[in-house]
């Protein structure tokens, strides 16, 4: 799994021109779902992200967690974060998981991180053309993959 996280200050799911879910302070995490995933990725990278330490403390040191502000998650599937760009200048999507394998991992993921913050997640529309909006905090903006464990 592979994650893109931004520190938002708010964040919102458009789909078809309304208002699909939206946060106030707190994660936008952008989230790519690989075959090979499993529910150990789910735990880890769930667990890594509810004590990631990136929201500023009253020394401005970025030292607290989203639990810690009380802030909120806003998940967002996106298989783009495989592409592979290796050979030509059209991206291939094939290490992406296919959707009979995504969508349980994804909900996964979703209840696991909601466990871990205690604290219900927004969520996009799997599947679905979204438009994503934020106002990015920082900008704070952070990558990690459960393969690679950073």
């Amino acid at each position: 799994m592979r994650v893109l996280i931004q520190r938002v200050k708010k964040a919102s799911v458009i789909i078809e021109g309304k208002i699909f879910s939206e946060i106030n302070e707190g994660l936008l995490i952008l989230l790519g779902i690989e075959a090979e995933d499993t529910q150990e990725d789910i735990d880890w990278l769930a667990g890594k992200i509810a004590r990631l330490r990136i929201f500023s403390d009253e020394n401005d040191a970025m030292n607290l967690s989203v639990k810690d502000v009380n802030g909120d998650c806003l998940v967002v599937s996106q298989f783009t974060l495989h592409a592979s760009t290796r050979k030509g200048n059209r991206p291939s999507f094939i290490n992406a998981a296919k959707p009979e394998i995504a969508i349980p991992l994804y909900e996964n993921f979703v209840l696991k991180l909601e466990n871990e913050t205690d604290k219900k997640v927004q969520t996009g529309s799997f599947g679905a053309m979204m438009d994503v909006t934020l106002i990015n905090d920082g900008p704070v903006t952070i990558w990690i993959d459960s393969k690679r464990r950073e």
